[in-house]
């Protein structure tokens, strides 16, 4: 039988590990153990992924798919969607179901084509490792993902195969790697800030159990808005001092979106960074204009000590929930490549009033958690471990006065089920449509729609004497199902609920 993987699906990189002989190994990427979360289209039509994509994404943006994991599982009308596409240079659209599509070099790519293509591209380094095929892996994926956007994901292993037997909480991930054979019995808060979104998870380790206490996130929050604050920066300069905008020239954005990447990191080692662009445009009289400016590492964080800031009324919300002061907090884990920051580093140290741990690479440690947990679950495996989760978003249906009743709170245990009883506002009337949507806000329509569960065929009675019991299945995944049941008939209908965002 073969091996199951863990692959941490990441915002801006992706990386995989496997555990062999009773140790996790990273699975290694040609030169490197991250792969770029990138796929794109070349001018002969060459479909390239990952570090080949990266490499020509300054000189094809257009043609360049990036960040699709903020997108992933969003219907296109949603307020999230058209708040956040203005940040892409590539073509959103609209498909057949109401989801995002992409346009890139005449051909269309759904959200979960483009996880798809990178699940595989993993899944093949991770053959090539082990000199055996891979059919099964345990995927990350932030704390703060609601159903559909998971459902995405799973959706993204079956185009390729790939059998997603389980998705966790990246934060999770990282406490299971950390904890892993440590017999720890503390609270263990992990700050995970990635590439593109922010997670904070209290689990409370015993052992091999991993008790999630309270999660909650951002997934908007992580590198790209710290980049995206340096390109802000970069563009009011440059006009200011040539009076050019090159805010829409696409080609122009990039670079200066890959100068931002690559300073943002080296200044977290570095207190200077020259930002140097060649030909970025030219004058009027043709002349080439260049960009050539002294980042330094205070420039940076006073561009994005509000991110930062933001982050932290993140971890106190979540420790009120977990009802723990910080004091109480055993173990502190930096996970994502964000947490190199010094600021991040100074500001979790003076909130906690001590030093995290530093055990962990921030690079790998969700990606390890999650091989550790797959291969807990493989047969005859000598490591077990116990994961109980929490669900990080409400989960509700919509009233007819609008407003949101909520089925099961954030930070309720899963699995779970929960039922509730449906009549009919009409004499004979034949079905009962329960539309329902995730999120935290008293008004249905400011949260996530999820989908709609229509249950037909009640027989003809006056209104209200009809009874439907739904029934809401929460799996250990934090997937949702819905089945219901006529108390007076017996008869029983699946789930159509579509949940899947593709």
């Amino acid at each position: 039988m073969s091996r199951i993987i863990g692959i941490d699906l990441g915002t801006t990189y992706t990386c995989a590990a496997v555990v062999i002989d009773g140790k996790p190994v990273v699975i290694p990427c040609k030169s490197a153990n991250t792969v770029p979360s990138m796929i794109a289209v070349d001018n002969k039509g060459n479909e390239l992924i990952g570090h080949e994509a990266k490499r020509q994404s300054v000189i094809n943006p257009l043609n360049t798919i990036h960040g699709t994991k903020r997108l992933i599982g969003r219907k296109y009308d949603s307020r999230t969607t058209q708040v956040i596409r203005r940040h892409f240079k590539y073509e959103l659209e609209e498909d057949n179901s109401g989801n995002v599509q992409i346009t890139m070099a005449g051909s269309k790519f759904s959200l979960s084509d483009v996880a798809a293509r990178i699940l595989n591209r993993m899944r093949n380094y991770a053959q090539e490792f082990l000199n055996e095929r891979v059919e099964k892996a345990v995927v990350t994926v932030p704390a703060y993902f609601n159903d559909r956007q998971r459902q995405s994901v799973k959706s993204a292993g079956e185009q390729i195969d790939l059998e997603i037997v389980r998705i966790i909480n990246e934060p999770t991930a990282a406490a299971i790697g950390y904890g892993f054979g440590r017999d720890l019995n503390e609270k263990v808060l992990i700050y995970d800030m990635g590439g593109g979104t922010f997670d904070v998870s209290v689990c409370a380790v015993r052992g091999p159990v991993f008790e999630v206490m309270a999660t909650g996130g951002n997934t908007f929050l992580g590198g790209v808005d710290f980049d995206d604050r340096i390109i802000s920066y970069v563009l009011k300069k440059f006009k200011d001092e040539t009076g050019k905008d090159l805010s829409n020239d696409a080609i122009a954005v990039q670079r200066i979106r890959d100068g931002a990447e690559k300073a943002r990191i080296d200044l977290s080692s570095v207190e200077e960074y020259p930002l140097s662009i060649p030909y970025v445009t030219t004058d009027e009289a043709g002349n080439a204009l260049n960009i050539d400016l002294k980042l330094t590492r205070a420039i940076l964080e006073g561009l994005t000590k509000d991110l930062v800031d933001k982050s932290f009324r993140i971890v106190e919300q979540v420790l009120e929930d977990s009802k723990l002061t910080k004091d109480q907090v055993g173990h502190i884990l930096l996970v994502g490549g964000m947490t190199r920051m010094p600021l991040v580093q100074q500001r979790v140290h003076d909130y906690f009033g001590r030093a995290p741990a530093k055990a962990v690479n921030p690079d790998e440690a969700v990606a390890i958690g999650a091989a550790i947990l797959a291969h807990s679950s493989e047969p005859g495996s000598t490591i077990k471990v116990q994961l109980l989760d929490v669900v990080p978003i409400s989960i509700g249906i919509a009233l007819p006065n609008g407003q949101f009743l909520k089925i099961f709170e954030k930070n309720t245990s899963i699995p779970n089920a929960k039922s509730k009883i449906f009549t009919t506002s009409k004499d004979n009337q034949s079905q009962i449509q329960i539309q329902i949507r995730q999120g935290e806000s008293q008004n249905a329509l400011n949260n996530e729609i999820l989908g709609n569960f229509c249950f037909q065929g009640i027989r003809a009675a006056p209104k209200g004497e009809p009874k439907i019991e739904a029934i809401f299945h929460l799996s250990e995944e934090g997937i949702l199902k819905v089945t219901a049941k006529d108390r007076d008939t017996g008869q029983e209908q699946e789930t159509t609920l579509d949940l899947r965002g593709n």
